[in-house]
């Protein structure tokens, strides 16, 4: 299946760790509205936070004022973050600032 030659941006997210406890969160409530190439997590808060894609499993830990940028190089072949993902995050208690979910993909031909 063919790419368009472009790439384009999902709507952020954004989480208030002042709601940050021990169980996960959900960053996106909606999911990734779109399959996506790249994703970075930005911490911009006081709360170190661990990162899980399912909401239960650790899979990432992100510390205060740290970025987590993971991204495949666009091609026909591609290896995506479903639509519809979601990104939790956790923390040892409440925080003062903002986590940020930002995304990339590149749409098919229609």
């Amino acid at each position: 299946m063919s790419v368009k030659n472009g790439v384009f941006p999902v709507a952020r997210a954004s989480f208030n760790t002042t709601g940050l406890t021990t169980s996960y969160k959900v960053v996106n409530t909606n999911g990734l509205e779109e399959p996506c190439f790249m994703l970075r997590i930005t911490n911009d808060s006081n709360a170190d936070v661990s990162i899980s894609y399912d909401g239960s499993t650790d899979h990432d830990y992100l510390r205060t004022g740290e970025v987590l940028q993971i991204s495949t190089q666009p091609s026909d072949s591609r290896a995506n973050f479903r639509n519809g993902t979601k990104i939790y995050v956790k923390g040892a208690g409440a925080g003062t600032g903002f986590i940020y979910l930002a995304g990339y993909y590149q749409p098919n031909f229609n």
